[in-house]
């Protein structure tokens, strides 16, 4: 269970869609967290790399780098 706050805009337009939709608000609610979740996710694990290259506790490599560790280099 989940319970938000919503601006009082936001709110009046879920339920303008709730209701010309016929779906609930907790449907689009459900949905609009589900269709960004990767995209949070992804930007998260991002910034946390970027902090450790940052740091040096990570290392970036080249494409030439990968190419050779992996027998793809011509």
């Amino acid at each position: 269970m989940l319970a938000i706050r919503l601006p009082a805009e936001i709110e009046a337009r879920l339920e303008a869609l709730a209701q010309a939709t016929g779906r609930t608000k907790s449907f689009y609610v459900r949905e609009a967290i589900l269709s960004h979740l990767d995209d949070l996710e992804d930007l998260y694990l991002a910034e946390q790399r970027l902090i450790d290259i940052r740091a040096g506790r990570s290392r970036t490599y080249t494409l030439d780098e990968v190419e050779r560790d992996l027998g793809l280099a011509d």
